[in-house]
């Protein structure tokens, strides 16, 4: 085991708790994962409980720092999903269900319960809706108070406090109750240019409860990531994780902000000279897909979450795209397939059926006599957002649509299938990049990735190409977990601030150039995209009576 000094990363994803023992120069050393349990009661339903999730955390990282010495385990940062945690009096758990179990006290980010109360809230306009792209999502968390006001009274009038799920995490570790900027800015509508809450937009929301006592349900103390809180680990957090009370707590970030966070540090090899945060895409591609990057100046672009202040790294604006479902898209695509039970039959796990198509697919691209793998799709089309749009139309009712259906069956059928939506996912990159440049952001100059879908070469080579910008892959795979450790490493005092920490830990990575024979197939292929867009508003148009 290398020595100190070393830093605990720990991530709470959409299934499963992680934590992982990280050195100072953001080498991964040990790490574990614990699944997390999750509610679906009804469609559109998502819960969890944060009794077990802390358990399941406590579990990780005892594992992970099980083979040193304590003393050298200088800080812990903690990054989660933008969940809707709900406490009530002594911070005991408040259901969030219908059928009133204690324990399932979150709302899990992807809950899409509150659809009603987000078209109400979006309808009054309020100027600091031109920070979340001029519209809250369903997944923000002012639509899903106002739904628990609605719908489970009981609970919304017990409550002593409200929490995004990385802030509970840090208040559980210290007993003391801070806001992450991050969180507070991206999820809740917190007014960071004048560092404060609105009265006024939570009156207008119907939540003027939430703003009594200053604020307190809230969380009245917001304080930018990377910073002490407390006095850190109390001797109840120390003793469940295993650690020494006093260990340094940082404040905390979004999961998809600490992936960000990790790779804006990340170089390649090959670069030299001056490496412009800037001019950087972070893409956290896993069950779904963030779209992050970071500007000196502020850009508002229509359809983009953002600028949010000092969100990642103070002194920067961050705007914030995503794809709803990327990952779990292409599982569906493959799963839904006639062929799925054949292939799981034959290959076992999910990656190995990744694997084999795209390997499959230069041999029919060879067989048909095409120069290019991207070729194989020309007549087939897609738009992926099956589960609706984040960004840049913001419409969470959008579906998908695919064209060129014919009557071919078997694993050829799925391959050229599964191409046209890993090529649909990146033109949605490139939809997002292009609004943000009609806006006025600076060029990119590259695009970074991490996550489950960072590991399938084709949706990186797709990306590269379709962008046509250069695909940065971190050598370290786990960027989320180095993210929420250099919020550790910066709160210690390790490294002078967050930038720094970001810089010292990102590493290097492999780039993955853009093929340039295949830019004027996909420039027509993008045209098509679009196109499919127009034509799903023409249908519904139609479908409505609208004769215009």
């Amino acid at each position: 085991m290398a020595s100190g000094p070393f830093f605990v990363g720990v991530d709470v994803g959409t299934g499963s708790a992680r934590a992982a023992l990280v050195a100072s120069d953001g080498r991964v050393l040990e790490q574990s994962v614990q699944t997390i349990q999750t509610w679906n009661p009804e469609p559109g339903y998502y819960n969890q409980s944060s009794d077990n999730i802390w358990q399941s955390i406590c579990q990780v990282v005892k594992k992970v720092i099980g083979g040193v010495d304590k003393s050298e385990v200088k800080g812990i940062g903690f990054d989660a999903t933008c969940s809707l945690v709900v406490l009530g009096p002594k911070g005991s758990p408040l259901t969030v269900s219908k059928s009133g179990e204690a324990e399932q006290n979150i709302i899990l980010w992807m809950d899409h319960r509150a659809e009603q109360e987000t078209q109400e809230i979006n309808a009054f306009k309020n100027p600091l809706l031109k920070y979340v792209g001029g519209q809250v999502s369903l997944e923000m968390e002012v639509p899903k108070l106002l739904w628990l006001k609605r719908n489970l009274a009981k609970t919304f009038g017990n409550i002593w406090r409200v929490f995004d799920l990385p802030d509970f995490l840090t208040w559980r570790a210290t007993g003391v109750d801070t806001r992450s900027l991050c969180s507070v800015v991206c999820k809740w509508n917190y007014d960071a240019a004048n560092g404060s809450w609105s009265k006024e937009f939570l009156k207008q929301a119907d939540l003027e409860e939430l703003t009594r006592n200053n604020f307190e349900i809230l969380g009245s103390d917001v304080q930018p990531p990377g910073r002490i809180v407390g006095k850190g680990l109390t001797a109840k957090a120390a003793g469940e994780l295993g650690l020494t009370a006093g260990t340094v707590v940082s404040t905390s970030l979004i999961d998809a902000h600490a992936g960000a966070l990790g790779m804006f540090g990340c170089r390649s090899k090959e670069s030299k000279g001056a490496d412009d945060v800037q001019g950087k895409m972070a893409l956290i591609a896993g069950t779904s897909t963030c779209h992050m990057s970071i500007t000196r100046e502020a850009c508002f672009a229509q359809g983009v979450w953002g600028p949010y202040q000092d969100a990642i790294i103070p002194g920067y604006f961050l705007n914030e795209g995503g794809q709803s479902i990327a990952g779990h898209l292409l599982d569906h695509v493959l799963k839904s397939h006639e062929s799925y039970a054949e292939l799981k039959a034959e290959l076992g796990e999910d990656k190995f059926i990744y694997q084999h198509l795209n390997k499959l697919l230069p041999e029919l691209a060879a067989a048909r006599g095409l120069s290019q793998v991207g070729c194989l799709t020309q007549d087939v089309h897609v738009w992926p957002d099956l589960h609706g749009n984040r960004s840049p139309i913001a419409d969470p009712t959008l579906r998908g649509v695919i064209t060129g259906l014919d009557m071919t069956r078997g694993t050829e059928s799925l391959a050229i299938k599964y191409l046209a939506f890993v090529q649909a996912l990146a033109y949605g990159t490139r939809h997002i990049i292009e609004n943000l440049y009609q806006y006025g952001r600076a060029p990119f100059q590259t695009l970074l990735f991490c996550g489950g879908l960072a590991k399938n070469p084709l949706y990186v080579q797709c990306h590269a190409d379709i962008c046509n910008l250069p695909a940065l892959i971190p050598d370290e795979q786990e960027m989320v977990l180095v993210g929420a450790a250099a919020l550790g490493a910066a709160a210690s005092g390790h490294f002078d601030s967050l930038e720094s920490a970001s810089k010292a830990m990102g590493g290097t990575g492999q780039l993955v150039k853009p093929n340039p024979e295949t830019l004027e197939f996909h420039n027509r292929k993008y045209k098509v995209f679009l196109q499919l867009l127009e034509n799903q508003i023409q249908y519904r148009r139609i479908m409505q009576g609208d004769t215009k």
